[in-house]
Protein backbone atom coordinates (compact mmCIF):
# COMPACT_ATOMS: atom_id res chain seq x y z
CA UNK A 1 0.00 0.00 0.00
CA UNK A 2 1.40 3.40 -1.04
CA UNK A 3 0.20 5.76 1.70
CA UNK A 4 0.43 9.47 0.96
CA UNK A 5 -2.81 10.84 2.46
CA UNK A 6 -4.51 9.67 5.66
CA UNK A 7 -7.80 10.59 7.34
CA UNK A 8 -8.01 10.11 11.13
CA UNK A 9 -11.52 9.86 12.62
CA UNK A 10 -11.55 10.43 16.39
CA UNK A 11 -14.56 9.66 18.59
CA UNK A 12 -14.71 12.47 21.15
CA UNK A 13 -16.79 10.34 23.52
CA UNK A 14 -13.64 8.31 24.14
CA UNK A 15 -11.27 9.84 26.67
CA UNK A 16 -7.94 10.96 25.16
CA UNK A 17 -8.97 10.00 21.62
CA UNK A 18 -8.11 13.47 20.32
CA UNK A 19 -4.74 13.37 22.09
CA UNK A 20 -3.91 10.01 20.52
CA UNK A 21 -5.11 11.20 17.12
CA UNK A 22 -2.79 14.21 17.44
CA UNK A 23 0.15 11.92 18.18
CA UNK A 24 -0.67 9.87 15.10
CA UNK A 25 -0.90 12.98 12.95
CA UNK A 26 2.52 14.21 14.13
CA UNK A 27 4.06 10.77 13.56
CA UNK A 28 2.67 10.57 10.03
CA UNK A 29 3.53 14.15 9.07
CA UNK A 30 7.12 13.58 10.17
CA UNK A 31 7.21 10.91 7.44
CA UNK A 32 5.87 13.25 4.78
CA UNK A 33 2.29 11.95 4.83
CA UNK A 34 -0.64 14.34 4.56
CA UNK A 35 -3.20 14.04 7.37
CA UNK A 36 -6.80 15.21 7.75
CA UNK A 37 -8.15 14.95 11.30
CA UNK A 38 -11.91 14.62 11.76
CA UNK A 39 -13.40 14.53 15.26
CA UNK A 40 -17.02 13.98 16.22
CA UNK A 41 -19.43 13.09 19.00
CA UNK A 42 -22.16 12.30 16.50
CA UNK A 43 -21.73 8.95 14.77
CA UNK A 44 -24.23 9.75 12.05
CA UNK A 45 -22.48 12.94 10.92
CA UNK A 46 -21.93 12.86 7.17
CA UNK A 47 -18.26 13.77 6.73
CA UNK A 48 -16.89 13.97 3.20
CA UNK A 49 -13.71 11.94 2.86
CA UNK A 50 -11.13 13.90 0.83
CA UNK A 51 -10.24 12.55 -2.59
CA UNK A 52 -6.99 10.61 -2.92
CA UNK A 53 -7.29 9.30 0.65
CA UNK A 54 -5.23 6.12 0.95
CA UNK A 55 -6.02 5.10 4.53
CA UNK A 56 -8.54 5.87 7.25
CA UNK A 57 -7.57 5.48 10.90
CA UNK A 58 -10.49 4.98 13.30
CA UNK A 59 -9.71 6.07 16.87
CA UNK A 60 -12.33 5.01 19.40
CA UNK A 61 -14.12 1.69 19.76
CA UNK A 62 -16.10 -0.75 17.64
CA UNK A 63 -18.84 1.86 17.10
CA UNK A 64 -16.31 4.24 15.56
CA UNK A 65 -15.30 1.51 13.11
CA UNK A 66 -18.94 0.95 12.11
CA UNK A 67 -19.26 4.68 11.46
CA UNK A 68 -16.00 4.83 9.50
CA UNK A 69 -17.00 1.80 7.40
CA UNK A 70 -20.19 3.58 6.29
CA UNK A 71 -18.27 6.71 5.30
CA UNK A 72 -15.87 4.83 3.01
CA UNK A 73 -18.01 1.83 2.01
CA UNK A 74 -18.05 2.72 -1.69
CA UNK A 75 -14.53 4.18 -1.86
CA UNK A 76 -12.40 1.06 -1.34
CA UNK A 77 -10.28 2.70 1.37
CA UNK A 78 -8.78 0.42 4.06
CA UNK A 79 -9.47 1.19 7.73
CA UNK A 80 -6.92 0.85 10.53
CA UNK A 81 -9.09 0.51 13.65
CA UNK A 82 -7.46 1.50 16.94
CA UNK A 83 -9.32 0.87 20.21
CA UNK A 84 -8.95 3.39 23.01
CA UNK A 85 -9.19 0.55 25.53
CA UNK A 86 -7.36 -2.74 25.00
CA UNK A 87 -8.84 -4.12 21.78
CA UNK A 88 -12.33 -4.99 20.58
CA UNK A 89 -14.01 -7.58 18.40
CA UNK A 90 -13.57 -5.31 15.37
CA UNK A 91 -10.84 -3.01 16.65
CA UNK A 92 -8.14 -5.66 16.96
CA UNK A 93 -5.38 -3.08 17.53
CA UNK A 94 -4.97 -1.56 20.99
CA UNK A 95 -3.98 2.05 21.67
CA UNK A 96 -0.45 0.91 22.57
CA UNK A 97 0.05 -0.94 19.26
CA UNK A 98 -0.81 1.75 16.72
CA UNK A 99 2.78 2.70 15.90
CA UNK A 100 3.80 -0.88 15.06
CA UNK A 101 0.61 -1.28 13.01
CA UNK A 102 1.32 1.88 11.01
CA UNK A 103 4.93 0.84 10.46
CA UNK A 104 3.66 -2.41 8.95
CA UNK A 105 1.25 -0.50 6.70
CA UNK A 106 3.96 1.84 5.43
CA UNK A 107 6.21 -1.16 4.70
CA UNK A 108 3.42 -2.89 2.80
CA UNK A 109 3.25 -5.73 5.33
CA UNK A 110 -0.38 -5.23 6.34
CA UNK A 111 -3.06 -7.92 6.08
CA UNK A 112 -6.49 -6.75 4.97
CA UNK A 113 -9.69 -8.47 6.07
CA UNK A 114 -12.54 -8.00 3.58
CA UNK A 115 -15.76 -7.85 5.60
CA UNK A 116 -19.24 -8.37 4.18
CA UNK A 117 -21.60 -5.41 4.61
CA UNK A 118 -25.39 -5.17 4.48
CA UNK A 119 -27.59 -3.09 2.23
CA UNK A 120 -30.90 -2.43 3.99
CA UNK A 121 -33.95 -1.03 2.19
CA UNK A 122 -37.49 -0.28 3.35
CA UNK A 123 -40.26 -0.69 0.78
CA UNK A 124 -43.60 0.97 1.45
CA UNK A 125 -46.46 0.75 -1.03
CA UNK A 126 -44.06 -0.30 -3.76
CA UNK A 127 -41.75 2.67 -3.13
CA UNK A 128 -38.31 2.68 -1.52
CA UNK A 129 -38.56 5.07 1.44
CA UNK A 130 -35.23 4.32 3.16
CA UNK A 131 -31.88 2.76 2.35
CA UNK A 132 -28.57 2.50 4.16
CA UNK A 133 -25.57 0.22 4.60
CA UNK A 134 -24.19 -1.39 7.74
CA UNK A 135 -21.29 -3.55 8.84
CA UNK A 136 -22.82 -5.27 11.89
CA UNK A 137 -26.57 -5.83 11.76
CA UNK A 138 -30.09 -4.69 10.95
CA UNK A 139 -32.59 -5.00 13.80
CA UNK A 140 -36.37 -4.75 13.79
CA UNK A 141 -37.87 -4.28 17.27
CA UNK A 142 -40.65 -2.45 19.08
CA UNK A 143 -39.76 1.19 19.62
CA UNK A 144 -41.67 1.63 22.85
CA UNK A 145 -42.42 -0.53 25.87
CA UNK A 146 -41.19 -4.07 25.12
CA UNK A 147 -43.96 -6.04 23.45
CA UNK A 148 -44.06 -9.03 21.14
CA UNK A 149 -44.16 -8.10 17.45
CA UNK A 150 -45.19 -10.23 14.47
CA UNK A 151 -42.79 -10.36 11.52
CA UNK A 152 -42.97 -12.57 8.42
CA UNK A 153 -39.53 -13.70 7.25
CA UNK A 154 -38.80 -14.55 3.62
CA UNK A 155 -35.60 -16.16 2.36
CA UNK A 156 -35.58 -15.25 -1.31
CA UNK A 157 -39.15 -15.78 -2.46
CA UNK A 158 -39.83 -18.50 0.10
CA UNK A 159 -41.68 -17.68 3.29
CA UNK A 160 -39.64 -19.10 6.15
CA UNK A 161 -42.27 -18.43 8.77
CA UNK A 162 -43.92 -15.99 11.13
CA UNK A 163 -41.75 -14.81 14.01
CA UNK A 164 -43.47 -13.68 17.19
CA UNK A 165 -40.68 -12.20 19.25
CA UNK A 166 -39.24 -9.03 20.74
CA UNK A 167 -37.52 -8.52 17.40
CA UNK A 168 -35.36 -9.98 14.65
CA UNK A 169 -31.65 -9.39 14.05
CA UNK A 170 -30.02 -9.95 10.68
CA UNK A 171 -26.27 -9.85 11.19
CA UNK A 172 -23.10 -10.17 9.18
CA UNK A 173 -20.26 -12.44 10.34
CA UNK A 174 -18.60 -9.31 11.74
CA UNK A 175 -21.80 -8.53 13.65
CA UNK A 176 -22.19 -12.10 14.90
CA UNK A 177 -20.19 -11.16 18.03
CA UNK A 178 -22.46 -8.18 18.80
CA UNK A 179 -26.18 -7.95 19.53
CA UNK A 180 -26.82 -11.24 17.73
CA UNK A 181 -24.48 -13.10 20.09
CA UNK A 182 -26.16 -11.54 23.12
CA UNK A 183 -29.52 -12.75 21.77
CA UNK A 184 -28.25 -16.34 21.45
CA UNK A 185 -26.98 -16.27 17.88
CA UNK A 186 -23.93 -18.21 16.66
CA UNK A 187 -20.38 -16.89 16.30
CA UNK A 188 -19.45 -16.93 12.61
CA UNK A 189 -15.90 -16.43 11.38
CA UNK A 190 -15.52 -12.84 10.20
CA UNK A 191 -14.08 -13.89 6.83
CA UNK A 192 -17.13 -15.96 5.86
CA UNK A 193 -19.89 -14.85 3.48
CA UNK A 194 -23.13 -15.48 5.32
CA UNK A 195 -26.15 -13.79 6.86
CA UNK A 196 -27.31 -14.68 10.38
CA UNK A 197 -30.98 -14.42 11.39
CA UNK A 198 -31.45 -14.29 15.17
CA UNK A 199 -34.87 -13.85 16.80
CA UNK A 200 -34.87 -11.82 20.02
CA UNK A 201 -36.67 -13.67 22.83
CA UNK A 202 -38.99 -15.63 20.49
CA UNK A 203 -42.45 -16.48 21.79
CA UNK A 204 -42.12 -19.93 20.20
CA UNK A 205 -39.07 -21.99 21.12
CA UNK A 206 -38.96 -23.50 17.63
CA UNK A 207 -37.86 -20.12 16.26
CA UNK A 208 -34.09 -20.65 16.28
CA UNK A 209 -31.14 -18.74 14.78
CA UNK A 210 -30.59 -19.37 11.09
CA UNK A 211 -27.47 -18.98 8.94
CA UNK A 212 -27.93 -18.58 5.18
CA UNK A 213 -25.65 -17.88 2.24
CA UNK A 214 -24.64 -14.28 1.61
CA UNK A 215 -26.29 -14.31 -1.83
CA UNK A 216 -29.74 -14.77 -0.31
CA UNK A 217 -32.08 -11.80 -0.08
CA UNK A 218 -33.90 -11.66 3.25
CA UNK A 219 -37.20 -9.80 3.64
CA UNK A 220 -38.97 -8.99 6.89
CA UNK A 221 -42.63 -8.03 6.46
CA UNK A 222 -44.37 -6.04 9.20
CA UNK A 223 -47.76 -7.66 9.71
CA UNK A 224 -50.93 -5.66 10.34
CA UNK A 225 -52.38 -5.46 13.85
CA UNK A 226 -49.17 -4.71 15.77
CA UNK A 227 -49.67 -3.61 19.37
CA UNK A 228 -46.67 -1.30 19.41
CA UNK A 229 -44.66 1.02 17.20
CA UNK A 230 -41.80 -0.68 15.36
CA UNK A 231 -38.32 0.59 14.62
CA UNK A 232 -35.52 -0.41 12.25
CA UNK A 233 -32.01 0.10 13.61
CA UNK A 234 -28.82 -0.46 11.60
CA UNK A 235 -25.51 -0.81 13.47
CA UNK A 236 -27.12 0.85 16.48
CA UNK A 237 -26.55 4.21 14.76
CA UNK A 238 -29.12 4.59 11.99
CA UNK A 239 -32.86 4.59 12.75
CA UNK A 240 -36.09 4.48 10.77
CA UNK A 241 -39.68 4.25 12.02
CA UNK A 242 -41.59 1.43 10.37
CA UNK A 243 -45.26 1.10 9.52
CA UNK A 244 -47.54 -1.91 9.17
CA UNK A 245 -47.16 -3.39 5.69
CA UNK A 246 -43.54 -2.30 5.29
CA UNK A 247 -41.01 -4.71 3.81
CA UNK A 248 -37.43 -4.53 5.10
CA UNK A 249 -35.11 -6.00 2.48
CA UNK A 250 -31.64 -7.06 3.69
CA UNK A 251 -28.96 -8.23 1.28
CA UNK A 252 -25.21 -8.09 0.97
CA UNK A 253 -23.79 -4.80 -0.20
CA UNK A 254 -21.80 -4.64 -3.41
CA UNK A 255 -18.90 -3.16 -1.42
CA UNK A 256 -17.00 -4.59 1.53
CA UNK A 257 -15.32 -3.01 4.54
CA UNK A 258 -11.54 -3.31 4.26
CA UNK A 259 -10.16 -3.68 7.79
CA UNK A 260 -6.45 -3.92 8.48
CA UNK A 261 -5.95 -6.95 10.73
CA UNK A 262 -3.74 -7.02 13.79
CA UNK A 263 -0.29 -8.48 13.38
CA UNK A 264 -0.28 -9.37 17.08
CA UNK A 265 -3.34 -11.62 17.38
CA UNK A 266 -5.70 -13.50 15.07
CA UNK A 267 -9.51 -13.74 15.16
CA UNK A 268 -9.53 -16.83 17.38
CA UNK A 269 -7.23 -15.15 19.88
CA UNK A 270 -9.52 -12.11 19.94
CA UNK A 271 -12.53 -14.33 20.67
CA UNK A 272 -10.68 -16.30 23.33
CA UNK A 273 -9.62 -13.14 25.13
CA UNK A 274 -12.84 -11.11 24.85
CA UNK A 275 -15.11 -14.04 25.74
CA UNK A 276 -12.75 -15.26 28.46
CA UNK A 277 -12.38 -18.82 27.15
CA UNK A 278 -9.77 -19.50 29.82
CA UNK A 279 -11.63 -22.36 31.48
CA UNK A 280 -11.33 -20.60 34.83
CA UNK A 281 -14.01 -19.53 37.25
CA UNK A 282 -15.04 -16.55 35.12
CA UNK A 283 -15.24 -18.43 31.82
Amino acid sequence: MDVKNVVIIANLWKDDSLTLAGQMRSWLEERGIGVTLLSTRNLDEDFEIPIRTDLVISVGGDGTVLYSARLVQDLGIPILAVNMGTFGFITEISCTEWMDALEAVLKGEEKISRRLMLRVSVMRGGQKVFQCVGLNEAVVTSSGVAKVINIDLYVGHTKAGIFRSDGIIIATPTGSTGYSLAAGGPIVDSEMSALIVTPVCPFTLSNRPLVVGANEVLTMHVDAGQRTDIMLTVDGQQYFELEEGDDIVVEKSRSRALLIASGVRNYTQVLSSKLNWSGGMHA
